[in-house]
């Protein structure tokens, strides 16, 4: 753990930057009937109600969340794909070396 957090503390540099990155897989998800909208509070001042969500849902498929950082910059990037594979990972990676 010592030696990923020295990485991090390392001043810039160009030429190798300082990079994150991590993937996600999320299902995607629909609801039917729909939702309830949120209620304002009255005129007496009383508390509407929050937003109501049913439970049920129609699951769409998944897609697949790359994210990058470069923590010492703030430069930041997030790339949404249809699957999870090794091709997809590798294109990332090729997309992240070609970034300007």
């Amino acid at each position: 753990m010592e030696d990923v957090l020295e990485v991090y503390a390392r001043p810039y540099d160009a030429q190798r930057p300082v990079v994150c990155l991590d993937e996600k897989s999320k299902e995607l998800h629909a609801t039917p009937r729909g939702s309830v909208a949120m209620q304002p509070k009255d005129k007496a001042g009383v508390r509407g109600h929050p937003q109501y969500v049913d439970s049920e849902y129609e699951r769409h498929g998944t897609a697949n969340l790359f994210c990058w950082v470069e923590p010492l910059t703030g430069r930041c990037a997030v790339r949404v794909t249809k699957r999870r594979t090794a091709l997809d990972f590798a294109e990332q990676l090729r997309l992240l070396v070609e970034a300007d």
